[in-house]
């Protein structure tokens, strides 16, 4: 039979020894006073204590150093530009005085750039056979003709067969049709813009729109969409006197219409020849002289002679287009009469046009100025030119480049743009001197 061996319980017998030994001394200790309990209390409170404030002491110094190094590689904020003056360039001297017709309505304009001035022409006024700018410009957005193209036949409609009788016995400009005939569209227009056929006008509105009524209500809705807000149709050959419109509309809608190049090619035409007219010439007998490209002629009792036209001359490198249109003029030949009006009109327009430079090469445009409160003047470094005339206003854009500061004297820090209808004149913008970065006490203190 085995047993517990005598070395293991040899062991349990020294370990009650032991006990047995540590409570008897133990038993000798006296108990602690109360006042040494204090005491004792009172030193371990304080042990806490004392972890208590080095914690806190460690924590806000870690705080304030993550705040510190936050601050610090904070991305600064964009400094702002400041302009010297305002947000527009006035080009030295008076405005020019143009020759303005005595009578009737007039208004020039230079195309992407501004209005010349306007004379009497806030009333709409009958404007005649100018309605048929209109006519053509809805056509040709709706049956469009690619360039040397002679586009789709249009038949001579009944409706345009009889108008071409009646304006024969009223003696009114028509253009020769026979019934059963077809005309490409391209020769219609011809017909309309260059001969000046009334019956032309009858033609393309059954052809596009089926009837004279429906393409009025496209024509009216073209110049709603063209802004021309004081223009109103009633026919779309202008001879009803209730076809009005002002000078000014008649420039928007002239710009809309060159915009196309079939109609910038036909109105430019000094003559067209037509199968059953033969060769005929344009009313506007200046076209291809003094610069004049266009645009259409028109005239009868009610609306005096009428003219809206466009010419075109290079000016300091730059091709500058004049657009304007003159109303209501009077005389034993009234088409003359306002073809002679535009022709002084163009001359003196052009000769008060010249280049001019945005802003002299160091002239002072503004400063830079920086939310710490460093500032810097900004002047342009080169002075190129822009068209315009005395007293023009250009708005002109500043735009700022993205830079790590600070800044050394004469570095760039933008451009000054001029947008002039889509010609885009530049200026480099410089410091004039060094704009500094913020202070360490900023960047660390900075909301």
């Amino acid at each position: 039979m085995g047993g517990v061996p005598r070395d293991h319980h040899r062991h349990g017998q020294l370990l009650r020894e032991r006990e047995q030994r540590l409570i008897a001394l133990d038993a000798l200790i006296p108990p602690m006073s109360e006042d040494e309990l204090r005491i004792a209390a009172r030193e371990r409170n304080a042990r806490i204590e004392r972890s208590f404030v080095v914690l806190a002491v460690v924590t806000v110094v870690v705080l304030a150093a993550a705040l510190v190094g936050v601050q610090w590689i904070r991305p600064l904020p964009s400094p702002v530009f400041r302009p010297a003056g305002p947000t527009a360039i006035r080009l030295p001297g008076p405005s020019p005085s143009l020759p303005w017709p005595t009578t009737g309505a007039a208004a020039l304009s230079v195309e992407g750039v501004g209005d010349l001035g306007q004379v009497r022409a806030t009333v709409p006024a009958p404007v005649a056979g100018v309605a048929t700018v209109l006519a053509a410009y809805v056509a040709l957005t709706d049956h469009p003709l690619a360039s040397g193209a002679a586009g789709p036949a249009v038949p001579v409609s009944p409706a345009t067969y009889a108008a071409y009788l009646t304006g024969l016995a009223n003696q009114q400009s028509e253009v020769a049709v026979a019934p059963g005939e077809t005309l490409p569209e391209l020769q219609v227009l011809e017909g309309l813009l260059v001969a000046s056929g009334n019956d032309m006008a009858t033609m393309l509105a059954d052809w596009d729109a089926g009837g004279t009524d429906a393409f009025v209500a496209k024509m009216n809705g073209a110049a709603q969409t063209l802004a021309l807000h004081s223009t109103h149709i009633t026919d779309p050959s202008g001879l009803d006197s209730g076809t009005v419109s002002t000078p000014s509309d008649l420039i928007r809608l002239g710009e809309a219409a060159m915009a196309i190049p079939t109609f910038r090619q036909v109105v430019a035409m000094p003559q067209v020849t037509l199968p059953l007219a033969g060769l005929v010439y344009n009313l506007d007998y200046d076209v291809g002289h003094d610069g004049l490209v266009g645009i259409k002629t028109g005239s009868d009792a009610m609306a005096g002679g009428c003219f809206l036209f466009a010419a075109q001359r290079t000016i300091g490198g730059r091709n500058v287009t004049l657009i304007g249109a003159v109303l209501g003029q009077q005389g034993m030949s009234s088409n003359s009469a306002a073809v002679d009006e535009a022709d002084v009109l163009v001359t003196a327009g052009f000769a008060s046009i010249r280049p001019t430079p945005v802003a002299p090469a160091g002239h002072l445009v503004g400063r830079i100025v920086t939310p710490w409160g460093s500032t810097a003047p900004v002047a342009a470094s080169t002075s190129p030119n822009i068209i315009g005339w005395p007293g023009l206003s250009v708005p002109v854009s500043v735009s700022l480049d993205s830079r790590p500061l600070p800044l050394p004297n004469g570095a760039r820090v933008g451009v000054l743009r001029v947008d002039e209808g889509g010609h885009v004149t530049v200026v480099v913008l410089r410091t004039e001197r060094p704009l500094p970065g913020p202070s360490a006490l900023w960047r660390l203190t900075r909301p």
